[in-house]
């Protein structure tokens, strides 16, 4: 009969600790990436077509323009605009139209207005 108290342990295989680092260090990185946006000139290069409306009550989102991208934490309507398509998480397109947006936005003053109205369309913002 063998005995299973201290010392026991010592036969689990040695993959699980690094593995669970890695998976603690993709989880971080992941949690930490905002809502950097990239807005480009054609609507088939976008991976979410945008109307920004001129009322907040028609608004989606309500977005507040930040000026450094580690400002643009989670998925809160806290954007960056980044100078590269790489550098961003989502490629947007600004149509002229709001029937042909997936999502309608609204700029607001200041960060604290900033946030989504409709939660459902949450998932369209890739952070």
């Amino acid at each position: 009969m063998a005995w299973h108290g201290f010392g026991a342990h010592k036969n689990k295989p040695k993959t699980v600790k690094p593995l669970f680092y890695f998976l603690v260090f993709l989880l971080c990185t992941y949690s930490i990436h905002g809502q950097k946006v990239f807005a480009v000139d054609r609507d088939y290069k976008a991976d979410i077509k945008v109307y920004v409306t001129d009322r907040d009550y028609k608004a989606d989102l309500l977005v507040f323009k930040v000026d450094r991208d580690y400002k643009a934490l989670g998925n809160k309507g806290l954007w960056f605009f980044a100078d590269r398509g790489y550098k961003a998480s989502s490629k947007v397109f600004f149509t002229d139209r709001d029937y042909k947006a997936d999502l309608i936005v609204f700029m607001v003053d200041a960060d604290h207005k900033a946030g989504w109205r409709n939660s459902a369309k949450s998932y369209l913002i890739h952070y």
